[in-house]
């Protein structure tokens, strides 16, 4: 008998386990959505800015290019992970907190970058339109926030949700169920 034969018979296939899942607990499809125009945007923007040959005064442009740059990988990196099972390789338990507060900080490090690029540029095609994606990338971040806000609420409190364990949700139990139980055992003796 080989080896194969054994495992061959037990095991089936999980149609589950596909290397693109969305929704996910942590990403549903109207998020997912946001965070493609959330990379899609801030690429755009970053891609202008770096087509920008000469510049006015330089560090303005090379702050929206830092922010614009680090929006485009880091959501990239994020949408990556949250839409497929690699986030469950990662060590890191608080995806809701992490998701929450990078969509926050980065509208707004995009707010400020685009108000100073704004502020102080040579007013050229590719700057303004730089500028106009960098709002806009920064529209998106907002709504993400917003959304996530309004459907999961706060992540840094519990919600009054039972505390979970690495096994599951801690069962508590009922104090009638508990009286019940406690009086079937005084009348039984």
């Amino acid at each position: 008998m080989a080896m194969d034969e054994v495992y061959s018979a037990t095991t089936a296939p999980n149609p589950k386990s596909s290397w693109f899942v969305v929704p996910t607990e942590h990403l549903d499809k109207t998020r997912f959505i946001l965070k493609i125009f959330q990379v899609l945007l801030s690429s755009v923007a970053f891609f202008l800015e770096e087509a920008v040959s000469r510049c006015y005064n330089c560090t303005p442009l090379y702050f929206f290019e830092f922010v614009s740059c680090t929006a485009f990988l880091f959501t990239l990196l994020l949408l990556i992970l949250l839409s497929t099972p690699l986030h469950q390789k990662a060590t890191i338990t608080c995806w809701p907190t992490v998701d929450f507060c990078y969509t926050g900080v980065i509208a707004l490090l995009l707010f400020i970058s685009s108000i100073v690029f704004a502020s102080n540029n040579g007013h050229s095609s590719l700057e303004t339109s730089a500028v106009v994606f960098g709002f806009l990338a920064m529209l998106a971040f907002i709504a993400d926030f917003a959304l996530f806000w309004k459907n999961q609420g706060h992540p840094f409190s519990n919600g009054g949700k039972a505390p979970t364990t690495p096994g599951g949700a801690v069962q508590v139990e009922a104090p009638a169920e508990k009286e019940k139980l406690t009086t079937e055992a005084n009348g039984a003796d």
